[in-house]
């Protein structure tokens, strides 16, 4: 897991807490919107470190095939 998915993680679980501790309507509605934007930002960041994952696994994969090619040419 990245530190950026970890960072915006904490952001969303501190704007609800905000949320809860809030007296004010607009305050408590507020922070919630915060911690849905913290909590997307999160789920983009998990989602590229899935992809990148991904494509290193592809590539070493492929130079896997390949390099007992290229000995044997």
């Amino acid at each position: 897991m990245s530190t950026q998915l970890e960072f915006y993680r904490a952001r969303a679980q501190d704007a609800r807490a905000d949320a809860e501790a809030a007296t004010l309507q607009n305050v408590r509605q507020r922070c919630l919107r915060a911690a849905a934007a913290w909590e997307d930002m999160a789920d983009r960041a998990a989602r590229t470190d899935r992809m990148r994952a991904r494509q290193e696994a592809d590539k070493a994969a492929a130079a896997s095939v390949a390099a007992p090619l290229a000995t044997a040419g």
